[in-house]
C-alpha cells in the first residue's frame, strides 16, 4: 500500500487523481524495501508482478544453459521492471530479477493493473504509452547488438544511461553489452586515450 500521495505523482507523472482514485491506486500497490542481493524473481517462478523503482537499482537477467548471465534490463529510479514475456503470457519466468543496490520499490500484480485499467481508464493509456516506448527501446537495442561494434554499444550505453554506469558493476555492464569484462576494460582503456 502506498502511504504517500507524492509517490503516486512520481509513478503517474502528469496524471491527476481524485480521492477515490487515490484510494484505489493505494490498494493495489505494495511498498517493498529490499536489500542489495535480494532476488525478486527466479527463473521458473510465476511472474505475476511488475515493479516501480522509487530508489536503487535492479537488473533482470537470463542464465543460459552454460551458466552464463545475460543482463536484459537495468532498472533505476522512476523505471519499471519485470519479466515481461512471462508477465504478459502467463508463463513461468525465464528471467531473474535482483536488487544490485538497496532499493525501495512498489509492486503491483497483474490483477491490480487490470483493476486500475477498469476503474481508472486514464491509467490504461498511461501504461500503453510506457509499453510502446519500452518496445521501441528494446527494438533499438536488438538492432544495436546486431549492427554495432562492442565499442559503439558501450558508447551508446554510457551516453544514454550515464546514471546506470555509476550504479552497477563492470560484469553487469559487460553482460548487458554481450561482451566479456576484459573486452569492456579494453574498450574503456581505448576511449581514455
Amino acid at each position: 500500500m502506498i502511504s504517500d500521495n507524492s509517490v503516486i505523482k512520481d509513478i503517474f507523472k502528469d496524471l491527476d487523481f481524485n480521492d477515490s482514485e487515490i484510494k484505489i491506486i493505494e490498494s493495489v500497490f505494495k511498498k517493498l524495501s529490499i536489500e542489495k542481493g535480494t532476488k525478486l524473481l527466479n527463473a521458473g517462478d510465476l511472474a505475476d508482478r511488475q515493479y516501480y523503482i522509487l530508489k536503487g537499482c535492479l537488473r533482470a537477467y537470463h542464465v543460459d544453459t552454460h551458466g552464463k548471465e545475460h543482463t536484459v534490463q537495468f532498472g533505476i529510479k522512476d523505471w519499471w521492471i519485470s519479466d515481461y514475456t512471462a508477465f504478459f503470457s502467463n508463463e513461468k519466468a525465464i528471467m531473474n530479477i535482483e536488487a544490485i543496490q538497496n532499493s525501495i520499490i512498489y509492486s503491483i500484480s497483474k490483477e491490480g493493473k487490470d483493476e486500475l485499467y477498469t476503474k481508472i481508464p486514464k491509467i490504461d493509456k498511461f501504461f500503453r504509452i510506457k509499453l510502446e516506448k519500452a518496445f521501441a527501446t528494446f527494438q533499438k537495442r536488438i538492432l544495436a547488438n546486431l549492427a554495432q561494434s562492442a565499442k559503439e554499444r558501450y558508447i551508446d550505453f554510457i551516453t544514454t544511461y550515464p546514471n546506470i554506469e555509476k550504479s552497477v558493476k563492470n560484469y553487469h555492464i559487460a553482460s548487458y553489452l554481450g561482451i566479456t569484462t576484459e573486452s569492456l576494460s579494453r574498450i574503456r582503456k581505448d576511449l581514455s586515450k
